[in-house]
């Protein structure tokens, strides 16, 4: 009777607790990222964070970003950091106290501005998540690949190739 092996299950690497890397990530998207060694990381999230609030205000008007008329929507823009307050400091101070006829053309109408305020919201919950992944992060710093590692990699390589090809000819 043949017994299975048993293998001890992987553990998950440890994780870390790093609050100074959860307020740079707020403060700056993907700066939390980049403060802990995952620079790649960072400046994808910083792509994609960024990139959604811009769509969001250039699709919506600078108006999209209202913590005075949009409350609720604006407590997940806020997650953007200081960049959600200092778009809500441009509505409210420059664009609310434009004349009529001039506010007219800078703020966004009905649904277009509902879709401004929907992106911006999503960049606010999208860093949400990738400040809780910097507060607890499993140390694996981006590191360019050393000879030593190619090497690891290629000798793995030829061995899988080396068994793929002898179990072919057992066949």
């Amino acid at each position: 009777m043949a017994h299975a092996s048993q293998s001890t299950p992987k553990s998950a690497p440890a994780r870390e607790f790093n609050p100074q890397a959860a307020v740079f990530a707020w403060l700056w998207p993907g700066l939390g990222h980049i403060s802990i060694g995952q620079r790649h990381r960072g400046y994808a999230i910083m792509f994609g964070v960024l990139f959604l609030v811009a769509v969001g205000v250039l699709v919506g008007g600078i108006d999209a970003v209202d913590r005075r008329e949009d409350r609720l929507w604006f407590y997940a823009q806020s997650l953007c950091g200081p960049l959600a307050f200092g778009l809500d400091f441009l509505n409210q101070n420059v664009v609310k106290n434009l004349p009529d006829e001039q506010l007219n053309h800078a703020t966004g109408l009905a649904r277009i501005n509902e879709m401004g305020t929907l992106f911006v919201a999503l960049a606010g919950l999208m860093n949400l998540v990738v400040i809780l992944d910097a507060l607890h992060f499993s140390p694996r710093p981006d590191k360019p690949l050393t000879p030593e590692h190619a090497r690891r990699k290629y000798d793995r390589r030829e061995t899988d190739q080396r068994s793929s090809s002898q179990r072919e000819s057992e066949a």
